[in-house]
């Protein structure tokens, strides 16, 4: 491993051991001392010019100059603050400008940024703050209400947008000037990117300055192919992996465009690529089928590239995508783990049905449990390497994650005699509906808490409009009666302890749970 410049060792120290790391492979020749936020930022200018704008968000547009400029400032106050290089900030707030100004101001001192759903709950977000051991916070005024009850957290609050005399981007403005950046390592861990556990636990996957450009040198360059003249938009939250490489990294790799929508519901995200001549978008499946209702409503004839991830494509939508815009929607399946896409496809190379090829840079194949290749046209485990891949932060489950060097991503794939792969479905109990992953026992563990409940057990079931839902079975203590009124209760309460998107949209009451004979629940017997 290269010296590291992190002051804070923590991130470096928890990595997992290097036996359990998976096998990394074609890694490009990037420097031994690099900085994610100087490659996207500076380097780019010197393409593209401090002129060329770099963000269309709700606070206006913002050049790349601008954004440089304020991302020094930024960088400059956190470091008199007492950020230090290896610290753990975290960054809570929606799709702007300025969530994109701090993240780069905190790569560029060499904190490690901490990313977070804005809407995330108070026992989430305490789950974050323990595991990452949060030192510092960037929350957006709007959504400090969560970030405030959490007790765990000692260090310091910076609270931005609210435009008054405690505004960090006001406090920071009066800190303009140039800024040396941290002479960071390109094997220093960047970010903490959270994903589910299938035991209700998050993960954080680390991933390094090195990791951020490899995403937008294998999947963009290869796949996307953009230029400085193309418009990204789409519907991810910074907060995901999918959403950062598809509205930041990507865009900025090239010095493209990318417009920042802090909602983003299939009416307005149609609007907002009429208006913005968008070229590029990034959604799931979801919100193309949802789209395709309202697309004689505008026209957009600059839009060429569709990207889709999170979830799978079912076939007919992508035909129907295509017959209504005659554009080829890109699959890809990615991981947190992975930080981005690592099998898909475009143009004339494009199957519909299938995910696609192995992304330049990066290897898949087929197993068995005990890892041995299938034979093509079998179902079996899905397992990739390249350029980036899991590491867990201090984390037993790294060793389900990885085995024998090869990522295990939990999918069921078929693979073609053609090199196309094709997804089956998930081999856990992860429930992924509207491309968000939703892990069963963390909505068990909501419903638990609510006095009605004794026992209860969550799974996905088929949904034709998300792909699938989440579907709750409640076993009530004696002295309640299940009710329209109950059942109402029971998802406003797992709306109000955790993110509101993985609520149980299908609530039924039922007298008892399948088990096996030791009883252990079988929650595949209510899925059939």
């Amino acid at each position: 491993m290269i010296r590291s410049a992190h002051i804070d060792t923590f991130t470096r120290d928890n990595l997992p051991p290097l036996d359990l790391w998976p096998e990394l492979i074609n890694i490009p020749a990037y420097p031994q001392r690099l900085n994610a936020s100087v490659e996207l930022l500076d380097r780019t200018i010197d393409l593209v010019g401090r002129e060329k704008i770099a963000l269309i968000a709700p606070e206006g547009e913002v050049t790349y100059g601008a954004l440089l400029d304020q991302v020094k400032a930024l960088a400059r106050y956190f470091e008199s603050a007492g950020v230090q290089a290896g610290n753990r900030v975290l960054l809570r707030g929606p799709n702007n400008a300025s969530v994109v100004a701090i993240w780069f101001a905190l790569l560029r001192i060499g904190a490690v940024v901490v990313t977070t759903i804005h809407l995330q709950r108070t026992g989430e977000l305490e789950k974050i703050v323990d595991i990452a051991s949060v030192q510092f916070a960037c929350v957006d005024h709007r959504f400090t209400e969560d970030w405030n009850a959490v007790t765990h957290f000692k260090g310091k609050t910076f609270v931005y947008g609210a435009g008054d005399a405690d505004d960090l981007l006001q406090i920071a403005a009066t800190h303009a000037g140039e800024h040396t950046p941290c002479d960071t390592s390109s094997d220093d861990v960047s970010l903490l990117a959270f994903t589910s556990g299938s035991t209700g636990l998050p993960k954080a996957t680390m991933h390094f300055h090195r990791d951020i450009l490899a995403i937008a040198d294998t999947f963009s360059a290869h796949v996307l192919r953009p230029s400085s003249a193309d418009i990204f938009a789409g519907s991810p939250p910074l907060a995901f992996t999918f959403g950062l490489g598809a509205l930041v990294i990507f865009p900025f790799r090239v010095g493209a465009t990318s417009v920042l929508l802090e909602g983003a519901p299939p009416p307005v995200l149609l609007e907002q690529i009429a208006k913005h001549r968008v070229t590029t978008l990034f959604t799931a499946p979801t919100a193309y089928r949802a789209m395709l209702s309202h697309l004689e409503e505008k026209s957009f004839p600059s839009l060429h590239t569709c990207v889709s991830a999170g979830e799978h494509l079912p076939k007919s939508t992508w035909e129907a995508w295509n017959r209504a815009t005659g554009i080829r929607i890109i699959d890809g399946i990615g991981a947190t783990e992975m930080l981005h896409i690592f099998i898909s496809a475009a143009g004339d190379e494009i199957i519909p049905g299938m995910t696609g090829k192995v992304v330049p840079g990066y290897e898949a194949i087929v197993v068995d449990e005990e890892l041995r290749v299938v034979a093509d046209g079998e179902i079996g485990r899905l397992a990739v390497k390249g350029p980036t891949g899991c590491r867990y932060l201090h984390d037993d489950r790294q060793r389900n994650y990885v085995e024998g060097g090869w990522n295990l991503t939990g999918d069921l794939y078929i693979k073609h005699s053609n090199g196309y792969f094709q997804y089956q479905s998930r081999s856990d109990d992860m429930i992924i509906s509207s491309g968000y992953n939703v892990a069963a026992p963390e909505v068990e563990n909501a419903l638990l808490l609510h006095p009605s409940v004794a026992e209860c057990a969550v799974v996905g079931v088929p949904d034709e409009e998300r792909g699938m839902v989440v579907a709750a079975y409640v076993v009530l203590k004696s002295e309640f009666a299940g009710s329209d009124q109950l059942r109402k209760e029971l998802q406003d309460h797992v709306k109000e302890t955790i993110v509101p998107f993985k609520y149980p949209r299908v609530l039924e009451f039922v007298e008892t749970l399948p088990k096996t004979t030791t009883g252990k629940l079988q929650r595949f017997r209510l899925k059939s």
